[in-house]
């Protein structure tokens, strides 16, 4: 999972082994919100590198998957990602998005899109889907994993539509959007020429993604038309904005962050339609998903908390309060990637998002809020 980027990854595959992940799926997670606690139960299994989800206009959830990386390699024919984390290996297909229905039984809806992984000396971190977003009934979904400097030189970043039939079709070109627009202040020695694109979210009949590795918000039109709304990167630097949410005519954006992990060194931006930055919550850590409730009430997931590199059964979630603190909420959780919202006030989570590929490791939890209710 690449924005997870810079300093010592081989130090970030030894925790994330097999052993200590399974270890933190045996233990218990624990609700801190004030009132009936929150409770969280497993909701779905069988996921390979879960990141984000929506529900869709049928009332299933849709799982963006990163696959289980591939094995070729494009050294030679087009700019790699420098060393440590590349070069990437990738293959054409293996990315996947999965269907899951209110009983939490998976169905693929298609598994034929773009998979990559960084160096094994890295950590082989997987990269496909990031995100899906819905326009009225038709899915779409963000690639992150493809793309020449990725190991795949048959199919750039992009977005794609995807059919009913799971016959999906490309549309717009982000890699040739990046290479085209260079943000103001990018990193050289943590430089993807392909993008690693993350999270995406729907308003109106648009689409908005955002890139953590450049430091990008985008807008991406039904025609594939791309244009910028704000470039992070030439007021924040290399903060790796990697979550996305819109709320009352605003997007949020919360920052990972780089290696070694600081506690309360990430913060959420709060940017309007033409691309004006503010700084909206700050003291928070490693950010990779933001949901709003119905009631306008914003929660924060946080990867890693509390350790230097991301470690299984260390992520949480809190709420952001009206007065800049942080509630938490839910500690414990493994490698979460992603959440949101589900149509009876149930927060869903990725878990077991990134890593090594780990076929079939990745989860969905579910999370029951309780009488969350204090403001």
């Amino acid at each position: 999972m690449t924005p997870l980027s810079r300093t010592d990854h081989a130090r970030i595959a030894l925790r994330i082994a097999g052993s200590m992940i399974a270890a933190a799926l045996l233990a218990p997670l624990a609700g801190h919100a004030a009132g009936q606690a929150p409770t969280v139960t497993l909701f779905a299994s069988g996921l390979d590198n879960p990141r984000g989800l929506k529900f869709g206009p049928d009332g299933d959830l849709y799982v963006a998957e990163g696959g289980n990386g591939g094995s070729y390699s494009t050294v030679g024919l087009c700019e790699q990602v420098p060393a440590p984390i590349g070069p990437y290996t990738g293959g054409p297909t293996g990315g996947r998005i999965s269907r899951i229905n209110r009983n939490g039984y998976r169905t693929t809806v298609t598994d034929q899109l773009p998979s990559s992984q960084t160096s094994a000396g890295s950590g082989s971190l997987v990269s496909g889907v990031a995100d899906v977003a819905f326009l009225g009934d038709k899915l779409y979904a963000v690639l992150a994993g493809a793309g020449c400097s990725h190991g795949v030189a048959t199919l750039p970043n992009g977005l794609v539509r995807v059919r009913r039939n799971g016959k999906v079709e490309f549309f717009a070109n982000l890699s040739a959007f990046q290479m085209a627009h260079p943000v103001a202040r990018p990193e050289a020695d943590d430089f993807e020429p392909d993008g690693t694109w993350y999270s995406m979210v729907a308003v109106g009949d648009e689409l908005y993604a955002v890139e953590p590795n450049h430091g990008e918000l985008d807008r991406i039109k039904k025609n594939g038309h791309i244009e910028r709304v704000a470039d992070i990167s030439a007021s924040q630097g290399h903060i790796v904005p990697a979550s996305l949410a819109y709320h009352d005519g605003h997007f949020y954006v919360g920052n990972l962050g780089l290696f070694p992990i600081v506690d309360g060194s990430a913060k959420i931006l709060k940017i309007s339609m033409n691309g004006r930055i503010e700084v909206a919550a700050t003291g928070l850590t490693t950010v990779l998903g933001l949901a709003f409730d119905r009631r306008g009430r914003l929660y924060a997931l946080e990867n890693t908390v509390g350790q230097p590199f991301p470690t299984p059964g260390a992520g949480r979630i809190v709420r952001v309060m009206r007065n800049g603190t942080l509630l938490t909420v839910v500690t414990g959780l493994v490698l979460p990637t992603a959440m949101t919202f589900g149509p009876g006030g149930d927060l869903f989570v990725s878990t077991v998002g990134f890593g090594p590929p780990l076929p079939g490791q990745g989860r969905i939890v579910r999370i029951d809020l309780g009488n969350d209710n204090d403001d």
